[in-house]
């Protein structure tokens, strides 16, 4: 099929969605962008995820936008009483970025921060309608979410960089540190660094604590990767990398990183 003609049909298409939030400004805001963006919607909403799952029910919707902090239920949870038959397009919207990772751990096609730009709300609109115009890998995203609810990993494993039009997924044994970037964490692989909008402190509690160690408020360092650790003079150390990177920690994790450099008997 053509893939032009594919792109004029979704443009075309009527998308329903259920927008889901306690909050009716917030509503209202996601209502007005959609309006913004041109697309062709029929709009519903729901003011909690008891209420949604009904919606869900009755209405059919291709896409839903789901506010994370809601009482009683909250968006997480919502989508994981979504049945697979059911399951639509997922897009979080939080007033905090510290529900990132685990939006793209259950397999959120995006996740939007509150205020919502028009233009970041424009780039998610594309990713929704390339995600309708391949309907199997809707029915992949359905089939991960099932799997990582049915058998949730404490740690991630890997995360995913998106660049250039593409994405990436960088394991996290391939890290050999990272460091805080205002909002961002920048990761250092052997051959590349990338970032990943996240700020550090939460992205450290998704992280195996036997694979990575805090050294400094805003470096961790992969445990693996260290080759040498020398003594300073001010009870802080410097860690050699493997790669040749020598990292500086400071006093604060002196205790920490000493008992971690310590034999075990």
């Amino acid at each position: 099929m053509n893939p032009d003609s594919d792109e004029r049909n979704i443009k075309a298409q009527i998308i329903k969605a259920l927008i889901v939030d306690d909050e009716p400004l917030a509503r209202e805001g996601i209502r007005h962008l959609l309006a913004e963006s041109h697309a062709q919607a029929q709009i519903a909403e729901a003011v909690s995820g008891v209420a949604a799952l009904t919606a869900i029910a009755t209405f059919q919707p291709d896409l839903i936008f789901v506010d994370v902090q809601m009482p009683e239920m909250d968006g997480f949870e919502l989508v994981r009483r979504i049945e697979a038959a059911c399951m639509p397009v997922v897009v979080f919207v939080t007033a905090h970025d510290k529900y990132a990772i685990q939006a793209f751990e259950i397999n959120a096609i995006d996740y939007l921060l509150k205020p919502v730009s028009r233009d970041r709300f424009l780039i998610t609109l594309q990713r929704v309608k390339e995600r309708l115009l391949n309907q199997g890998e809707g029915a992949r995203q359905v089939l991960a979410m099932l799997q990582s609810i049915a058998s949730p990993s404490k740690y991630i494993e890997r995360v995913s960089i998106r660049t250039a039009g593409k994405t990436i997924f960088v394991h996290m044994r391939d890290i050999d540190w990272m460091q805080a970037a205002e909002n961002y964490v920048q990761l250092h692989l052997k051959s590349a660094r990338y970032m990943l909008h996240v700020p550090i402190n939460t992205f450290q509690q998704s992280l195996d604590p036997r694979m990575f160690m805090r050294i400094h408020r805003s470096r961790i360092v992969n445990v693996g990767q260290i080759k040498e650790l020398e003594a300073g003079a001010h009870g802080d150390f410097v860690l050699v990398l493997h790669s040749g990177a020598r990292l500086q920690s400071s006093r604060t994790y002196h205790d920490s990183i000493r008992s971690w450099a310590a034999n075990p008997f």
